[in-house]
């Protein structure tokens, strides 16, 4: 994967829109929203379907699975691009700028 930034584009840009671009951010954002939106929907899939065994009595239904899978979904999202863009950081340090 080719984590290069052309630098004659981030230099007209602003100082903020030039580092969320370094860092590429806006590609990290879209891999963890995806991330999250498959492991969400993966773990209401396994609880709502009781793939794994039914589930206690008076838990919730769908509704509040659903709920769940939504949170759940939302917290992979924020991790999974936090760690993508942390790792981009890190190699751009190596880099040297």
């Amino acid at each position: 994967m080719d984590d290069t930034v052309d630098e004659s584009v981030t230099a007209e840009r602003s100082g903020t829109a030039a580092f969320l671009d370094a860092l590429r951010v806006a590609r990290n954002a879209k891999i963890g929203v995806a991330v999250g939106v498959v492991f969400g929907a993966l773990m209401y899939v396994v609880r709502v379907f009781e793939l794994r065994g039914p589930a206690p009595d008076g838990v919730g239904g769908p509704v509040l699975f659903l709920a769940l899978a939504f949170v759940l979904a939302f917290g992979t999202a924020v991790l999974v691009t936090i760690v993508l863009t942390s790792v981009s950081a890190y190699r751009a340090v190596q880099r040297g700028g």
